[in-house]
């Protein structure tokens, strides 16, 4: 199946990145929202990503202009009628997703693929809730989406050949480099990060060494660009506890167990970044 039109549901941090890197890669985009403030905030982070790329020298200005050109926003799922793809990237909520694959499968065209960007939830369990399972699929993207190039294609126990396929190759269409894991939660990467970023929490918690040494321990110790604390506030504290927590119940496995900070940070609305306050403030 060729893709010439895709769908984004959701921008925020991940699906505005989605959108912008599909209408710089000459795809006609449209992304929903909720409401028409969400909507708004999401424009702009598309337009200040495209700005700063040019500041950058990255995209000419030209090109800035038609990428725009091609992403229609809205609040309206009927919107994505005629996509031959949708990325769902709604937030990490197993409920909220299954009841979005629902109404995207009554909409779409019968031939059209549905995907997940999902960091945690088995794609089977948002495949069910349509009539469509084998067209349903991961592909997991990361955060800042312009700029990292990896994407973890899902493939369920049901996901035809095709689908993958397709998937596949509208990553690499997209100048990313896609690797191909089975569905389970976490997938390949968070399987492997999470229980590093958990143990972190705990190291601060237990009051082995200051957040500062933490991360500064794993930059120079390890080579990681960022700390693991850094890390957290940049990807969401509330984004990784719902993400620990699907994981645990999932594997029931300690390793994926939320520490209590971590959680209460949650709670108290200490998201990192996107927040103000995390870790560390902003």
């Amino acid at each position: 199946m060729e893709i010439r039109k895709l769908g984004v549901v959701g921008c925020g941090l991940m699906g505005s990145g989605i959108a912008e890197v599909a209408a710089r890669s000459g795809y006609a985009t449209v992304v929903r929202e909720t409401s028409q403030e969400l909507l708004a905030k999401g424009r702009g982070r598309v337009e200040k990503s495209m700005r700063a790329a040019v500041e950058r020298g990255k995209l000419p200005a030209a090109e800035r202009d038609q990428a725009l050109g091609r992403i229609r926003f809205t609040t309206e799922l009927e919107e994505f009628a005629d996509c031959d793809l949708v990325v769902e990237a709604a937030t990490e909520n197993p409920e909220a997703k299954k009841q979005i694959f629902g109404s995207l499968d009554r909409i779409c065209r019968p031939e059209a693929i549905l995907a997940s960007n999902t960091s945690s939830i088995p794609i089977i369990e948002l495949a069910t809730a349509t009539r469509r399972p084998a067209q349903v699929v991961g592909l997991h993207f990361f955060n800042p989406v312009p700029v990292m190039k990896l994407v973890e294609v899902i493939r369920t126990i049901v996901s035809s050949e095709a689908s993958v396929q397709a998937a596949r190759a509208l990553a690499e269409s997209l100048g990313k480099r896609p690797i191909i894991a089975k569905d389970r939660a976490g997938f390949v990467v968070n399987v492997l990060l999470v229980p590093y970023l958990l143990d972190a929490v705990r190291l601060l918690e237990q009051g082995v060494a200051s957040r500062e040494d933490i991360d500064e321990g794993m930059r120079l110790g390890c080579g990681h660009p960022m700390g693991p604390l850094q890390l957290l506030d940049f990807v969401g504290i509330d984004t990784t506890y719902f993400i620990a927590e699907i994981m645990f119940q999932e594997f029931k496995d300690s390793r994926y167990a939320a520490p209590t900070l971590l959680r209460q940070m949650t709670v108290a609305g200490l998201h990192g970044r996107k927040s103000g306050r995390g870790f560390y403030d902003y």
